[in-house]
């Protein structure tokens, strides 16, 4: 059974730094893209930032330039480090995947919860 699994999220002040983890376990095929999305209190989900097996970015226009999403081919594991972390930023954070051979499902994290307050 595939899973992903997610860890590092937390509290943090205004201004901090957090980094996201999140491991693909159960797999005998390649997950690509891998990335992460964000569904704050009351909103939608939202994709946060991607990348792919080559290396291919993705970034959310509110995160470029404070976020950077890093991955490991060979494990199938992504990371995601958040510096300059800002109150809208609070919400559960998931890891996602998508399998390259069909039937190509996407497969997601339970989550973790990031909050940025003082």
């Amino acid at each position: 059974q595939v899973q992903l699994v997610e860890s590092g999220g937390g509290l943090v002040q205004p201004g901090g730094s957090l980094r996201l983890s999140c491991a693909a376990s159960g797999t005998a095929f390649n997950m690509d893209p891998m990335g992460w999305y964000r569904q704050a209190l009351g909103k939608t989900r939202e994709a946060v930032a991607t990348i792919t097996r080559s290396g291919n970015f993705y970034y959310a226009d509110s995160v470029k330039g404070r976020f950077t999403v890093s991955r490991d081919n060979a494990e199938n594991t992504v990371y995601l480090q958040m510096n300059t972390l800002k109150p809208e930023d609070t919400a559960v954070y998931y890891c996602n995947g998508r399998r390259t051979s069909y039937p190509y499902t996407d497969y997601w994290g339970p989550g973790t919860q990031v909050t940025v307050s003082s």
